[in-house]
């Protein structure tokens, strides 16, 4: 059910800020979006998109092992973090805060265990959503994975809402390969409820821990694919990766640190710390793989005629795993999100403005075929 306050009318433009920091944990990005309509009618138009990087020593203790202490003030850290990028992307479109309706905060997760990963499914996502409301002047919406979790589904991904509503095309089947920290896709066509949409597994996450490690921190990535193209795959340990235990789940699925983080990164390291760029090389080919084989079980027997696939996320500026995913994907065109006139940096902040946006006018925004939730509902805390 549908419950619109009245306060705001879905026939009216909302002018929205999404921000987050991803699972790369690299800077608090920031979108300001023009959200008109809801559901099936909804439009999104980008107005302006801010990154502003992390230093290297937040990076340390966002990654870093936490007691209740350190993360509490993390919160309200990253909330300060969060409202500043909010504020620069406001200034950057010539507008003032004003004139903007609400901020969607995605935060910084911290831990994520969907069903089957323990005992109670559960998700944390910080950056204090009073911290940001307060030096904004802003209603800010946060907090919008738990709601699909508590009725059965993943919490993730999310993203499947925002390709669907602003990339669908008429007669068109296109998949939208997100490569941030995890990798995820959407299959997208005219209708959400044929969406398919799933984490594929790895994305930069175990490559950015690596670079992080072999360059001392100088590196938050591997910057252009420089790196890991110093390496030569280790095949024993690129076969070892391969039959890690989340890549055999069926989709609905959704990953985190836990699979594929520090724990993952301290294994190899111990065995294959002496070869660092052939580890590195080894990490990236996991990627392309693992991102194929998840294609080849789950996507191309259902959808055989896909359109093209168009990468986003700091993968795709990434040239080999870019070019390792058009040879393994062949003949279905590869290509960045950008052609499609919507820079792929901002896709992810952009997902938050739209996810606010709907719960100001009380719209579900969780995709079923995607999260597995048993039901539709609307996404979000409000903080006003």
């Amino acid at each position: 059910m549908s419950l619109r306050p009245a306060a705001f009318d879905p026939r009216q433009p909302r002018l929205c800020v999404g921000v987050l920091s991803g699972t790369s944990v690299d800077a608090a990005e920031a979108a300001l979006c023009r959200v008109e309509g809801t559901g099936g009618d909804v439009k999104l138009t980008l107005l302006a998109h801010e990154s502003r990087p992390f230093e290297p020593e937040l990076v340390a203790r966002v990654l870093g092992l936490h007691d209740a202490q350190s993360l509490c003030a993390l919160d309200f850290e990253l909330g300060e973090r969060f409202a500043e990028a909010v504020l620069a992307v406001i200034a950057r479109a010539g507008l003032s805060p004003r004139e903007v309706h609400v901020v969607g905060s995605h935060g910084q997760t911290m831990a994520h265990l969907p069903p089957g990963m323990g005992p109670i499914a559960s998700t944390l996502q910080i950056g204090e959503a009073a911290v940001i409301a307060e030096r904004t002047g802003l209603p800010v919406v946060s907090d919008f994975r738990p709601r699909d979790m508590a009725v059965g589904g993943q919490g993730a991904p999310l993203i499947p809402y925002l390709d669907w509503a602003v990339f669908r095309g008429r007669g068109k089947v296109r998949a939208f390969q997100n490569i941030g920290g995890i990798a995820n896709v959407s299959i997208v066509s005219e209708r959400v409820e044929d969406t398919l949409a799933f984490d594929t597994g790895p994305g930069n996450m175990l490559l950015d821990a690596l670079a992080r490690r072999v360059t001392g921190g100088l590196c938050a990535c591997d910057v252009d694919g420089t790196l890991s193209a110093r390496g030569q795959v280790i095949p024993a340990l690129l076969d070892e990766l391969l039959g890690h235990r989340f890549l055999a789940k069926p989709p609905p699925r959704s990953a985190g640190r836990e699979d594929f983080g520090e724990a993952l990164l301290s294994r190899v390291w111990e065995r294959h710390g002496t070869r660092p760029y052939d580890v590195m090389a080894t990490a990236r080919v996991f990627t392309v793989e693992a991102t194929a084989r998840a294609y080849e079980t789950y996507v191309l027997p259902r959808f055989p005629m896909l359109d093209a696939v168009y990468v986003s996320g700091g993968g795709s500026r990434n040239p080999g795993l870019m070019e390792g995913l058009k040879a393994r994907l062949a003949p279905v065109p590869v290509e960045r999100l950008d052609v499609l006139g919507f820079p792929e940096a901002a896709k992810e902040a952009a997902l938050f403005a739209l996810l606010a946006a709907e719960h100001l006018v009380g719209t579900p925004a969780n995709v079923q075929s995607a999260t597995g939730a048993r039901r539709q509902v609307v996404l979000g805390k409000l903080t006003p």
